[in-house]
């Protein structure tokens, strides 16, 4: 098996209908938020990493941790050999497999980020009962799902310090 599988055109048209449909996704770089998770939910500001002027070493260590705590947070969610949504607006969305490895790009990220620095990235459930929205305007990351949520209080990056809403 591998990672980083291409979704079809269809997967690829059905997620995003989905996703406009079922969240209200309407994005914008001005009207916040751009879409609606269900309850409940917490978005984490994330302002001072996208804007940085700190020590590159202490922001290697932040966004690292984010990466790791993230994969395990997703290994604990799903089975052995399942799949999830590693989507990219506007550019191809993978299933990955969080058991699998995670290779990086010359940029040193995922093939589709975790964290928000330029385009929205979604990490959601196959079914969509949980989530990791990334919003690069809003400059926040949105986590839904109950059993997402408690993982992540148990998992919890260091990125993740101030809440800018939940429900």
């Amino acid at each position: 098996m591998k990672n980083w599988i291409e979704l079809s055109t269809i997967e690829y048209k059905e997620v995003w209908d989905r996703i406009y449909d079922e969240f209200t996704f309407e994005p914008s770089i001005l009207n916040f938020p751009s879409f609606k998770v269900p309850n409940p939910f917490i978005t984490y500001e994330v302002s001072p990493y996208l804007n940085w002027s700190g020590d590159s070493d202490i922001y290697d260590e932040i966004y690292n941790d984010l990466e790791e705590k993230s994969l395990l947070v997703f290994q604990e969610l799903t089975q052995k050999n399942e799949y999830m949504y590693a989507l990219d607006w506007q550019h191809s969305g993978y299933w990955i497999n969080p058991r699998m490895q995670f290779p990086k790009s010359e940029f040193n990220e995922w093939t589709v980020p975790i964290f928000p620095n330029g385009d929205y990235y979604f990490f959601i459930h196959k079914n969509f009962e949980w989530g990791l929205l990334g919003h690069p305007w809003e400059e926040t990351i949105t986590i839904f799902g109950k059993e997402l949520l408690k993982c992540f209080e148990r998992h919890q990056p260091r990125m993740f310090q101030k809440i800018l809403r939940q429900g």
